[in-house]
């Protein structure tokens, strides 16, 4: 084999090495994300609850307006 061959067989594992290198960060960082979103799906879960009781506490708590006429008619 030739210097030149070397060198090329040496360029090829040193991509083939950087590729499955990228590949094993892609699929950490895949999963990453994926519990990112399912986070994110529970929080919005916890926020809807939070608001439906908020909605219940204010229609139990605050009076409601009377429909008739005001005093001044």
């Amino acid at each position: 084999m030739s210097q030149s061959e070397d060198a090329d067989g040496s360029r090829i594992e040193d991509l083939e090495v950087m590729v499955a290198h990228q590949a094993k960060e892609i699929e950490e960082l895949s999963g990453e994300l994926a519990q990112a979103f399912e986070t994110i799906k529970r929080m919005q879960r916890a926020i809807q609850g939070l608001t439906d009781r908020v909605g219940t506490v204010e229609d139990i708590a605050l009076p409601k307006p009377e429909a008739g006429k005001p005093p001044h008619y």
